[in-house]
């Protein structure tokens, strides 16, 4: 038999504001910790040197983690001109030095060009893996790294404002996989400057934004109050671009056993009509639903042919 895991059967979203040098990780770690639960992960890795929305799932609400990762994503950072570094931000060595100073006019015209489906280089210090090893591990070792350039989706990018000569504050909203320090590199080559990140927010994940986050001193005094848990978002927050389907308790019991339910012609077909490309981990959940009984989520499945069939069920302890 396994070993149980020790902790409180705690489920929902935290939306955690991650402060400064801090790991993703550690994060994580400290808010379980908080509330004694049994299980948590994340919905995308922010930088020590990053702060902002990181958002937390606990319990059940694990099961939803891919379908945040997926989701759109808004950073806020500052460019400092004058010096490109090794890791592209404040943490690595001075590697290139210019007295350009871009015109916010140019930046503007120069943002542009990065709005839409391109392609990218990832920074050779980041968490890609190659040939086994992270990148950020071989370049730290002084081993040459090469990567490949991949499809990214950047949806807008806006100056937002330029305090001095030397800096420019930049929001970008985007796809997964799009890195703020490969967009402030290849922005600084365009205009023939240098230039590195000197500070970066995330402002949003998918549903989860920075008006719904909570610092951990925050949290940590509704742990003090026993007040923890109004810090939680539901478990279905994650899912709120998924078409919900209501189902009877006799619906939700056969779903939890892994057993398709059939759909009401009427049903079918508005399920139908909601329907839209999404690939979640490399798969199709372009049929996707969300089951929900009178007061929680009972499962996420596929509508197709006139039946509803469970991918993931939630266990409620």
């Amino acid at each position: 038999m396994g070993r149980r895991k020790k902790g409180d059967p705690i489920h929902g979203w935290l939306v955690l504001d991650k402060p400064l040098e801090m790991t993703s990780t550690h994060a994580v770690s400290r808010c379980r910790r908080l509330f004694n639960a049994k299980k948590a992960g994340h919905a995308g890795t922010l930088d020590p040197l990053a702060s902002g929305v990181l958002p937390i799932a606990f319990g059940e609400a694990t099961k939803t983690v891919p379908f945040a990762q997926e989701a759109g994503k808004t950073y806020r950072f500052t460019i400092r001109w004058g010096a490109s570094t090794t890791t592209q931000d404040a943490e690595g060595d001075v590697i290139a030095k210019s007295d350009v100073r871009p015109d916010p006019a140019d930046i503007k015209d120069a943002l542009e060009g990065f709005v839409g489906d391109i392609e990218q280089i990832p920074p050779k210090y980041s968490a890609i893996k190659v040939d086994g090893e992270r990148a950020y591990d071989l370049a730290r070792a002084g081993e040459a790294v090469e990567l490949q350039a991949r499809p990214v989706r950047i949806d807008a990018l806006s100056l937002l404002d330029t305090p001095s000569p030397d800096l420019s504050v930049i929001e970008m909203r985007c796809g997964k996989g799009a890195y703020v320090r490969a967009l402030a590199r290849d922005l600084a080559a365009a205009l023939g400057a240098e230039g590195h990140v000197a500070a970066l927010r995330r402002t949003q994940v998918g549903p989860f934004g920075v008006d719904d986050a909570i610092s951990l001193d925050a949290l940590e005094d509704l742990v003090h109050k026993a007040r923890a848990l109004e810090a939680l978002l539901p478990v279905e927050t994650a899912l709120d671009d998924i078409p919900a389907l209501a189902v009877t308790d006799g619906e939700a019991f056969q779903l939890r056993q892994g057993r398709s339910i059939v759909l009401p012609p009427r049903q079918a077909s508005k399920l139908r009509d909601l329907r839209r490309p999404r690939t979640i981990a490399d798969k199709d959940y372009s049929k996707a639903a969300l089951a929900m009984g009178e007061d929680r989520a009972v499962a996420i499945g596929e509508a197709r042919a006139g039946k509803f069939s469970p991918l993931r069920v939630f266990q409620w302890d």
